[in-house]
């Protein structure tokens, strides 16, 4: 007989102000413990010395995770010249220096070479797996370690300030899976000297925005659901209203034919199924039918 899971059955996102010094998976503990949820999962993970939104799905938002996690990105970070860290961040040792310092013409005609689909290699201390282990852990054990190249976008990458001779800071818009410590390690480089993250903070990932980010003082003492958001929040996907017998069909995994033309999406399209304005299932159009995807027992 299956085991049923212990806590609360709580459905939905929290948008949540990470502090520095906790991990992702540590925030993810924090919040289970104030809302006592039966399942979370977090979409996007953050270094520790980072601050900013992380979300949390509580529930059945766990099923849209990877529409968080695939979502844009935007962070601000500061840049400290003339070190680069085994971390690609302040947290790290320092393994080179230099006395070079760029100025802010410098700075400003080199960004646009790092816009755009861009090759990085991830830092070495990173959750890229290697033959199977962690990059993190192979670098803990002072083994070599070299993760592939990949190619990442990045939409925008803009000089905010010059902050002295030391620390220039910068906003990012950016795709999945693009590392800032990898950018300010890598425009370090193109500047002739070392760079290394020295403060960083995500302002936005997927719908969720710093306006809508809670501490997590501020989660335990208002309750979970005075910062709720709903699971459909996270898709950005069109919405299909069925009949009570369609969604019935849709919950039991079988397709649904659609008759009225109007009303059908496009072919291989995924849509958010709705009843009576409740989600259903994550479904997708083929050849006539909506089959299910994900359903989600609301």
């Amino acid at each position: 007989m299956a085991r049923r899971r212990q806590g609360r059955k709580l459905d939905g996102w929290l948008a949540i102000d990470k502090p520095a010094g906790l991990t992702s998976t540590q925030v993810v503990g924090r919040v289970r413990r104030i809302t006592q949820a039966a399942k979370l999962g977090h979409g996007g993970t953050l270094d520790p010395m980072a601050t900013g939104v992380l979300p949390i799905a509580l529930g059945e938002a766990t099923k849209t995770v990877a529409y968080v996690m695939d979502g844009a990105k935007r962070y601000r970070f500061s840049v400290r010249w003339g070190e680069a860290r085994d971390t690609d961040d302040a947290d790290g040792e320092v393994i080179a220096e230099s006395a070079a310092r760029p100025t802010a013409d410098d700075i400003r005609a080199a960004l646009p070479e790092f816009v755009g689909e861009i090759e990085q290699s991830p830092p070495a201390y990173s959750a890229i797996k290697i033959d199977g282990e962690r990059a993190y852990d192979l670098a803990r054990a002072k083994k070599p370690v070299a993760p592939a190249t990949r190619l990442v976008r990045v939409d925008a990458f803009t000089l905010v300030s010059i902050d002295d001779a030391d620390h220039a800071t910068f906003d990012v818009a950016c795709g999945k899976g693009a590392y800032m410590r990898a950018l300010a390690r890598d425009l370090g480089l193109r500047l002739g000297t070392y760079g290394h993250i020295s403060a960083l903070r995500r302002v936005a990932v997927g719908p969720f925005a710093e306006a809508d980010a809670v501490s997590l003082e501020r989660l335990e003492a208002d309750g979970v659901e005075a910062h709720l958001f709903p699971v459909e929040v996270a898709l950005g996907l069109a919405a299909l209203d069925l009949t009570e017998t369609q969604a019935g069909y849709l919950r039991q995994g079988r397709p649904v034919r659609l008759l009225d033309r109007l009303t059908r999406p496009a072919e291989q399209e995924v849509v958010l199924a709705r009843f009576d304005g409740r989600p259903v299932a994550l479904a997708r159009y083929e050849a006539g039918e909506i089959h299910p995807v994900r359903v989600l027992n609301l």
